[in-house]
């Protein structure tokens, strides 16, 4: 099925949002970016702990590839999957069958990963902000508390949530700016930061050349500062287009201006917060047990403007630092909803926003007690998740290009890829813990879309069934002339399916002892993806050998046969009689069969269906098996 078909039939609870809960782009920025920004918090720290006076040369690497990477490529994600699919929508077409389906589940499993440890981790690191220790008993409760405020905000609604990210947003880069403008300022101004600076440069390292090596070698670690584009593309039909006559392309055009404009004041703040820090707070106080440690920029704050306003921007840190998992509670709210109940792998009501929330908020209390509320712990997997999206991201822009037959984009998407590649690689090298955590939720998913799928195998999936004019009058004609109606599920032939009705029909009739001259109407059904879990059965009619023959495409056989007969009975009002011949394997293997391929033991899976579907008897499509 075409992934554009699929969305279709398949919304989530950010598909087509009501124009009333749509927001301007720049307002849908702030509830994705609230993670992105938030990791000011603590980026300029990671950063001269990793690279020592050399990381504004690092933050400077990490900016190029943003701004001549991940933009690119996710500003192209914007154009071709406009509807919150991400990179994973994009992959979703190039790759059809149980292959597809396995990769979008194991893309799935990292985007949880990433997105719920960015739950559990920004409740985390809010609360040890707030109680300036990691030690403290307070942490646990505190997380919890947090999580639950957040799950609260999610509960009232988007608007909610998009309405406190603006405040937040908006007070917290306000307040960075200043800081940082008092940064630099004092970094031009007052005499020996910049020759400190460069001496300790010139001390440690024999040549720009070596420096930028060294940069280039001490890059992974701060590939925090890539997060936050998968997001930004999973919130997009939240965005109120301006152009009501051509809603899609506004959107699209707005979504990658969101993309772009991120980016680049991501990139600002970043450039400036690693020169103020390395320059101006002292590396005694960035150690372990230091009053910078995790809190640069909040450190400075005080430093420079005393302690009414270093408290003022403590508290904007917490709060953007607790907020920041709304970035994460919308992408997920995005993706999950709109795969997983579509495949048959979640229940129906996944698919709405407020249970999801719940069982997302139930999933990161969890973590955070598994974690016992430690930021160390958990951004390793925060990390791994990233740049899993990241990567993916650029392999799915790199495929596209190369159909698309644009060389020199598929060339600079696949050095992109490259780049995203080695990063990932060289960060699980160090931290193989974020592999083993995203391998969890990669099981988990696994796991629970199998025991879903089997447990809504027998629903009728809520086929839509539609009729061309021939086969709408094969029905009223064999209504019309027998008053009732026969119907015989039949295996679609290797020849072509035009030889042979004759013979079934004879076949049909003596096994059944089938003695009247009453037509027999045959459903030819066409198995394609059996993975997808339903599609709209569209009906043709046709004469094959002077038998009256209804052709349909569907995902499964015995589910079909069931749709199309409840749907015939209330277009006829008359209840059909079903007749199959029984399966030549054993019960077992035709079972599994039924569940990998769409087909086998069709009899008795198809009454089952009926008579979970039909509890009236009396309505219930009859089921003879000769």
């Amino acid at each position: 099925m075409r992934l554009d078909a699929f969305t279709a039939q398949n919304p989530g609870p950010l598909r087509t949002p009501a124009r009333d809960s749509r927001h301007p782009w720049w307002q849908v920025l702030c509830l994705s970016g609230v993670d992105y920004f938030s990791t000011l918090g603590y980026q300029p720290g990671i950063a001269v702990a990793a690279a020592g006076a050399l990381a504004p040369v690092a933050t400077v690497i990490l900016v190029v590839v943003t701004v001549c990477g991940a933009v690119p490529v996710y500003r192209r994600i914007a154009r071709e999957s406009p509807d919150g699919l991400g990179s994973i929508g994009m992959l979703a077409r190039m790759v059809t069958g149980w292959k597809g389906k396995l990769l979008i589940l194991v893309l799935l499993g990292f985007a949880a990963c990433d997105f719920m440890i960015t739950v559990s981790l920004s409740a985390s690191d809010a609360a040890t902000h707030l109680l300036s220790s990691s030690s403290d008993p307070w942490v646990i409760p505190v997380s919890l508390a947090l999580v639950a405020a957040l799950a609260a905000v999610f509960l009232r609604g988007f608007r909610e949530a998009v309405r406190v990210s603006v405040v937040l947003v908006t007070v917290y880069l306000g307040l960075t700016a200043a800081v940082l403008v008092g940064g630099l300022w004092r970094i031009v101004t007052e005499p020996g930061h910049v020759a400190d600076w460069t001496g300790a440069l010139q001390a440690g390292h024999s040549s720009p050349w070596a420096m930028i090596a060294v940069a280039v070698i001490v890059f992974p670690k701060l590939a925090l500062g890539l997060s936050g584009f998968e997001t930004g593309v999973s919130v997009m039909p939240l965005i109120r287009p301006t152009d009501p006559d051509r809603p899609r392309e506004s959107r699209i055009r707005l979504g990658r201006r969101l993309v772009l404009v991120s980016a680049l004041v991501m990139s600002a703040f970043l450039i400036a917060s690693s020169l103020c820090v390395t320059m101006l707070v002292p590396g005694e106080q960035l150690a372990a047990g230091g009053d910078a440690n995790g809190r640069a920029l909040a450190w400075l704050a005080h430093e420079q403007y005393g302690d009414v306003v270093g408290n003022v921007y403590d508290t904007a840190t917490i709060a953007v630092l607790w907020f920041a998992g709304a970035s994460a509670m919308a992408g997920l709210l995005a993706l999950i909803p709109r795969y997983l109940p579509a495949f048959g792998m979640a229940p129906e009501w996944a698919r709405r926003s407020r249970p999801m929330v719940v069982v997302l908020s139930a999933v990161a209390v969890v973590l955070v007690l598994v974690f016992r509320a430690d930021v160390d712990a958990q951004s390793g997997a925060y990390a791994t998740g990233v740049l899993v999206l990241l990567t993916s991201g650029a392999v799915a822009v790199t495929l596209s290009a190369s159909r698309a037959g644009q060389r020199r984009l598929r060339g600079l998407f696949s050095v992109v890829a490259v780049v995203l590649g080695y990063t990932l690689v060289a960060n699980v090298l160090e931290r193989p813990d974020g592999v083993r955590v995203a391998v969890w939720f990669i099981l988990g998913i696994l796991l629970v879309s199998a025991v879903s799928r089997v447990g809504r195998s027998l629903e009728l999936r809520g086929n839509e069934v539609r009729y061309d004019r021939a086969a709408e009058n094969i029905l009223r004609a064999t209504v019309a002339g027998s008053g009732e109606l026969r119907l015989v599920p039949h295996a679609v032939t290797h020849d072509g399916g035009d030889g042979g009705y004759g013979r079934c029909d004879r076949q049909v009739r003596s096994v059944n002892r089938l003695v009247d001259d009453r037509p027999l109407v045959f459903l030819e059904i066409t198995v394609r993806d059996p993975s997808a879990f339903s599609r709209p059965l569209e009906v043709s009619g046709s004469s094959v050998d002077g038998v009256p023959v209804l052709r349909v495409a569907a995902t499964a056989v015995p589910n079909a046969v069931a749709a199309l007969a409840l749907d015939i009975r209330e277009f006829t009002g008359v209840v059909p009689d079903l007749y199959f011949g029984w399966g030549s394997g054993s019960p077992v293997r035709e079972m599994l069969r039924f569940l990998a391929v769409g087909r086998g033991e069709n009899a008795a899976v198809t009454r089952e269906i009926l008579r979970r579907a039909e509890p009236d008897e009396s309505r219930r499509p009859r089921v003879h098996v000769g």
